[in-house]
């Protein structure tokens, strides 16, 4: 007869019923009577949400799951996201001309054997287009507040790279309803206490609602308290706030100036004196947060960018803080982190919901049926510790680029505060572009095309002039170009609107909308 094999999941919001309902489909609890997953879920504790929004890898985490992609729209009020739009962060506002550039989802077009890269750096700088739109329709798509798909186009599927923004709370409403369906029990209760056996391990831990609840595995979705990982069993906290300085947040909701205002598909990231300000846009209105480090301004300033980002408007505001870095060991003995508890870097490109889909599909992959429960912990804790480093790598780049004057970005800019592998790969790319064989993609959460578009659109030189003889085919490469423009041009006439897109979705679904429109 086969072992029994039981989940606790401590802890509920994107995390908790994220994990729950990715494990229920991925070990089929629903049809293994030795398998069980239940969650514990705190009626008393708030979800954060900070960012509301998500990475491509999302849509086929939702097709995973089994979730209709109109239903999930209209269910968690989302929006499309075709990428990010960064204002003000090369350089600050000069007697009214501001510096923006995007960072599309799409990768750079190319055909077997071409790069668009080399050929866009040996242009004439005044007179090329910006990277992203050179090399991309995206950015043009975008800009023009147009969807990435058509209405009647299949879930999750559409001619451009797409995410969602999205209401987390109703997010986690849709994950749990999916979850239970899966299997999955749900217990509404506190923790009080985790007890450990002689060996370091939980033994058991108590509810005052369920008394005593045990398991094999037990998976820490408490957020930032981290009331398993980090409370009873103690795994070290590494900080990043030497690299990312930003450690509090500032976040409200926002409405739109008039009901058929511009939906816009991309998350606005603008710089101010002391950390950026998101905007994103939901079907209702926008949320909003300015993102900060307390060692360079005070809360009551911070409150005073976000109300003056906002108009000045009447607004409820609540304040986040948060330490950045993550958990040395997220997986220890028979315990593992998930979410905030492992770890939270800064609400920018998503990484927090991302994190989540690439420690379940681990754990979900690597799950033991028998033997040690703790058989994977040490692959686990490898791969985890390696993609938060490199997303670390990654967010500082947004920052060490910057020509801002003030205090907070000249310190950013300081090689004590750059790690030592991005100042190597800063220095390579002097004389190259970034290339696939700089990353390791089971380590990698962004790829090398992701950090071209953050260098070209920071205004970073890579100097080819000396090798621009191995670059030959000039006349292809202006083809290629020409052709982007064109498809960009058409795109924008036969795209929707987003905000009519968002519309249809909401009172028809994909499939109907496509008779109406």
């Amino acid at each position: 007869m086969q072992r029994r094999r039981s989940i606790l999941i401590v802890g509920g919001g994107t995390a908790g019923w994220l994990t729950a309902a990715y494990l229920a489909k991925a070990l089929r609890v629903a049809e293994q009577a030795h398998l069980e997953i239940t969650l514990l879920e705190s009626p008393e504790i708030g979800i954060i949400g900070v960012g509301e929004a998500t990475f491509p890898t999302i849509r086929n985490t939702l097709r995973f799951l089994g979730i209709d992609e109109a239903a999930f729209i209209r269910q968690t009020s989302a929006t499309f996201k075709q990428g990010i739009r960064f204002v003000d962060w090369a350089r600050a506002p000069d007697d009214g001309r501001r510096h923006s550039f995007f960072h599309p989802f799409e990768a750079p077009f190319s055909t077997e054997g071409t790069s668009l890269a080399p050929y866009w750096l040996l242009q004439d700088e005044a007179g090329r287009a910006p990277f992203a739109e050179a090399v991309t329709i995206q950015a043009r798509v975008a800009d023009a507040q147009r969807a990435p798909k058509r209405p009647h186009e299949s879930d999750f599927a559409g001619p451009l790279n797409y995410a969602y923004h999205f209401d987390a709370a109703k997010l986690a409403g849709v994950l749990a309803e999916r979850a239970r369906e899966l299997g999955v029990k749900h217990l509404r209760g506190n923790l009080s206490e985790a007890v450990l056996d002689e060996t370091g391990a939980i033994a058991h831990v108590v509810s005052p609602e369920h008394g005593d609840l045990s398991a094999d595995l037990y998976v820490d979705c408490t957020g930032f308290r981290a009331e398993l990982i980090g409370k009873a069993l103690g795994s070290p906290f590494k900080s990043a706030r030497g690299v990312l300085f930003a450690d509090r947040a500032v976040a409200c909701r926002a409405p739109y100036e008039r009901p058929d205002a511009p939906i816009q598909s991309y998350t606005v990231a603008t710089a101010h004196e002391a950390g950026w300000t998101w905007d994103i846009a939901l079907a209702h209105g926008r949320g909003v947060g300015c993102v900060y480090s307390s060692d360079h301004i005070d809360d009551d300033r911070a409150e005073a960018i976000l109300r003056d980002y906002v108009g000045g408007a009447e607004i409820e505001t609540r304040k986040i803080t948060f330490d950045a870095g993550y958990r040395e060991k997220q997986w220890i003995k028979n315990c593992v982190a998930v979410g905030l508890s492992a770890g939270f870097l800064e609400p920018l490109e998503s990484t927090g919901v991302v994190l989540i889909e690439a420690a379940v599909a681990m754990i979900a992959e690597l799950f033991p049926h028998s033997g040690p429960v703790s058989a994977p912990a040490r692959r686990f804790n490898e791969l985890m510790t390696a993609r938060y480093d490199n997303i670390i790598v990654f967010l500082k780049l947004h920052y060490a680029l910057s020509r801002r004057p003030e205090r907070f970005w000249r310190e950013n800019t300081d090689p004590a505060s750059i790690p030592e592998r991005l100042v190597d790969l800063l220095e390579q790319w002097r004389h190259r572009p970034p290339a696939r064989f700089d990353f390791i993609l089971d380590l990698e959460t962004f790829a090398f095309f992701n950090y071209q578009y953050i260098l070209y659109g920071m205004g970073f030189r890579t100097d080819l002039t000396d090798g621009a003889g191995e670059f030959p085919d000039v006349a292809e490469a202006a083809r290629l170009f020409a052709k982007i423009r064109g498809f960009a041009d058409r795109a924008t006439q036969d795209l929707p609107s987003h905000r009519d897109l968002i519309a249809q979705i909401n009172q028809f679904g994909f499939d109907t909308a496509l008779e109406g429109a």
